[in-house]
């Protein structure tokens, strides 16, 4: 029998707040890349943005970083780590990429070291994400071609399926996607769940219930510390997007 590739799932992003889509997504893809016969999903990563991205309404990294390790202290093997949301500067997600394939690389060689015979192969990285996200790639001046290179062609995606968008459609109509399409791993939800981070926080405002939308411990969370008010929401009202200003600086 041909051993399967370790695979590990990293999903960078705001969670703002973090649903139980979120979470959701990384249990669809598992199961996906488990069927494919060629890799066993070994680990998942939730890698919440640091506070200097200028999201309209972004709650501050601790909160978020708080609210995402309450939601996930039943997974046994999606963790959150802090280290994106501690930047001083918004990070491109292929810089994420690079540093947690590192740290993943250096616990690798270690079980090397460890083994008198290692059978196993190296861990590989592919970015998780929905549906949405490929049509990031199509918003002038939001990426930089090689990061785009970097991120499909070296490290791949594992993409969501979400409501009524067509990935398909965005890999053929993107010749970089297309390149690497076998690289792009395409999962389909069937169960369809339309959660939705902004909807959340404008029902929060609206004094709603989000229960059963959010874990319950997210939702005391948000409510010992009052987040998501409709102050809350101003905040970065008249920011432009922290991706945005820095890829104009560079093309300068």
């Amino acid at each position: 029998m041909v051993s399967r590739i370790p695979l590990v799932l990293l999903a960078c992003g705001s969670f703002n707040p973090i649903t139980h889509q979120h979470m959701r997504l990384f249990e669809l893809a598992r199961g996906h890349m488990h069927q494919t016969g060629q890799y066993e999903v070994v680990g998942g990563i939730v890698s919440p943005v640091s506070d200097s991205y200028g999201k309209q309404g972004l709650a501050l990294a601790k909160h978020r970083v708080t609210m995402a390790q309450l939601a996930l202290r039943t997974s046994d093997w999606v963790t959150v780590d802090d280290w994106e949301s501690q930047q001083p500067d918004w990070t491109e997600t292929v810089m994420a990429m690079r540093y947690h394939y590192a740290r993943i690389a250096a616990k690798y060689q270690q079980k090397l070291e460890c083994q008198s015979s290692p059978t196993s192969c190296a861990p590989q990285l592919k970015f998780l994400c929905g549906a949405d996200f490929l049509d990031t790639f199509r918003v002038p001046g939001l990426w930089q071609n090689d990061h785009v290179e970097e991120l499909v062609g070296r490290f791949g995606l594992v993409c969501i399926s979400r409501g009524n968008l067509q990935p398909e459609q965005a890999v053929h109509l993107s010749d970089l996607l297309f390149k690497h399409r076998q690289n792009i791993f395409l999962v389909h939800e069937w169960i369809r769940n339309e959660i939705s981070s902004t909807e959340v926080r404008r029902a929060l405002r609206r004094g709603l219930s989000v229960k059963y939308l959010l874990p319950d411990s997210v939702i005391e969370y948000i409510k010992e510390h009052n987040l998501y008010t409709t102050d809350s929401e101003l905040k970065n009202k008249d920011v432009d997007l922290r991706p945005l200003t820095k890829q104009a600086l560079s093309d300068c």
